[in-house]
């Protein structure tokens, strides 16, 4: 028999319930009147938790800094292997870009906390392909790492202004270019990308 699912601590909820309204309405659009009146508490049990709200973005922005999957599939095909998560990322109703840059955006570079966090994730991302590319023996891996980290961004970019994940293919098959410029071995299996916009809900 299952255990029941652990409850959450009510600072989990405020965290959870802050995370989905401050990606999908915005940062400064949501107070934390909106976020404890989603909860169905007062001001004061959330501030109990979180004493500010920079604290609370601060926490929402941690929550979402999530490192790669360690993984035993072949560099190549990890590398690649992101284009096809952000793919399938582009087709949720809920995907809203990249909430690093959404809250630079938002808060502005004068933000440092903000900044700082963002620029950790973007840097994690850019090691992350680094090593990969290291591995696969690239003569200048951190050089590629940084136009493959540039693809990726450019792909979410492109698809909020046009709403297509066919973006993540393409930005895939530019990547394949790269890897084998740099002389890896990505296969013979390169299609043309194709539309692949939403269906409206």
């Amino acid at each position: 028999m299952a255990p029941p699912p652990k409850q959450q601590t009510m600072k989990e909820r405020i965290l959870e319930t802050a995370d989905k309204l401050f990606y999908l309405q915005g940062i400064r659009a949501i107070g934390v009147d909106t976020i404890a009146a989603e909860i169905g508490i007062s001001k004061r049990t959330l501030y109990n938790h979180f004493p500010s709200k920079d604290a609370l973005i601060a926490a929402y922005l941690a929550r979402r800094f999530v490192a790669q999957r360690p993984s035993d599939k072949p560099p190549a095909e990890q590398i690649l292997a992101t284009f096809d998560s952000l793919e399938r990322r582009f087709a949720a109703k809920d995907f809203r870009g990249c909430p690093f840059v959404n809250a630079v955006a938002e808060l502005g570079p004068a933000d440092r906390a903000v900044k700082k966090i963002a620029i950790a994730f973007k840097e994690s991302r850019r090691i992350w392909f680094r090593e990969r590319l290291t591995e696969l023996g690239v003569a200048d891996a951190d050089a590629l790492a940084t136009q493959l980290v540039l693809l990726v961004d450019g792909a979410i970019a492109q698809d909020l202004v046009r709403d297509d994940p066919a973006m993540a293919r393409a930005a895939k098959e530019a990547a394949k270019v790269l890897l084998r410029n740099a002389g890896v071995d990505v296969g013979d299996d390169a299609k043309p990308a194709t539309s692949g916009k939403r269906t409206p809900h």
